[in-house]
């Protein structure tokens, strides 16, 4: 089973405790979005895990305690934009990020650390001169500290509509999402990165550019050195790549306060369920209640 740790929170940075709390239990309680009171329970023995895939912004916390996960197999997708704290109002700062990321880099090598430029949002601060330019800059900076970097344009979900409202963010045409693209690609190119896209139906293959796997059968196959028999996701979206994974986070939940951010609604609501974690409970928000129905989760392929 691959596990997704998690496109609906990041758990590095804020319930990491919780996950290692996991790992020494041996099992993770998942609520099932789609119905709150449906759970299961996944077991978390290294045979039973073929990889973990870590999704987040600042993995700081898991640096010192990587050790812990000597038994799995692991990779890392790590965002880093741009944004100043009108968009990711919660982060640290970016030289901060840029060294967290150079280490888990050093510790885990170049191809289990793939770097996220997600999603790109376009208005009057935030050009696409000012892209190109920090793009270059990061790029520069992580060469040699990752084999890939995955980008993504901002999706106008209705969920994200009041959070974004005042940054009179632009809808982006398929000739600037062209010409982005064709700058990112020289850019990553240049410093040695392979480059694709995140769930987009744009092709831009002239520059380069594929279509990404987020969760990556053949990267899992690389790192694992065993065969992997795998399919694509089909509860994601059609443009996605990823085969199928068991996610054990939960929306709502992510105190990082990215403006763009599909999998949170509303901040009242994050601070709320954020009170709620218990770092020893089985489930990441809350805690099993009598009208809870618990199953056990088979493998996802």
């Amino acid at each position: 089973m691959i596990i997704s740790a998690s496109r609906r929170t990041d758990i590095p940075a804020f319930y990491s405790d919780w996950f290692f709390n996991r790992i020494e239990e041996q099992f993770v309680l998942v609520r099932n979005p789609m119905n709150n009171s449906q759970i299961r329970k996944i077991a978390l023995d290294p045979n039973n895990v073929e990889c973990f895939v870590f999704w987040s912004k600042n993995p700081k916390p898991m640096l010192p305690v990587l050790e812990k996960l000597n038994k799995y197999h692991y990779y890392f997708q790590f965002t880093l934009n741009p944004y100043e704290q009108d968009i990711e109002t919660n982060l640290p700062d970016k030289t901060e990020r840029i060294d967290t990321f150079k280490k888990l880099s050093d510790k885990l090598g170049a191809h289990r650390v793939i770097w996220r430029y997600d999603p790109v949002l376009v208005n009057s601060k935030y050009t696409i001169l000012y892209h190109t330019e920090n793009f270059g800059k990061l790029a520069n900076m992580l060469k040699g500290y990752t084999e890939k970097v995955t980008f993504s344009f901002i999706d106008f979900y209705s969920k994200i509509k009041q959070n974004i409202a005042a940054h009179k963010i632009e809808n982006i045409d398929s000739e600037t999402k062209n010409k982005i693209a064709k700058d990112f690609a020289a850019i990553a190119h240049e410093n040695s990165l392979a480059i694709d896209t995140c769930a987009e139906d744009i092709d831009l293959s002239q520059y380069g550019i594929n279509h990404a796997k987020c969760i990556d059968d053949k990267l899992i196959e690389r790192i694992t050195g065993n065969p992997l028999n795998s399919k694509k996701d089909k509860s994601q979206r059609l443009e996605c790549g990823c085969v199928k994974s068991a996610d054990i986070g939960e929306y709502n939940s992510c105190l990082n306060g990215c403006i763009y951010c599909y999998a949170n609604h509303s901040r009242t609501v994050v601070n709320s369920k954020n009170r709620k974690h218990n770092s020893s409970s089985p489930i990441l928000i809350g805690s099993v209640s009598s009208g809870d129905n618990v199953s056990e989760k088979q493998k996802t392929y």
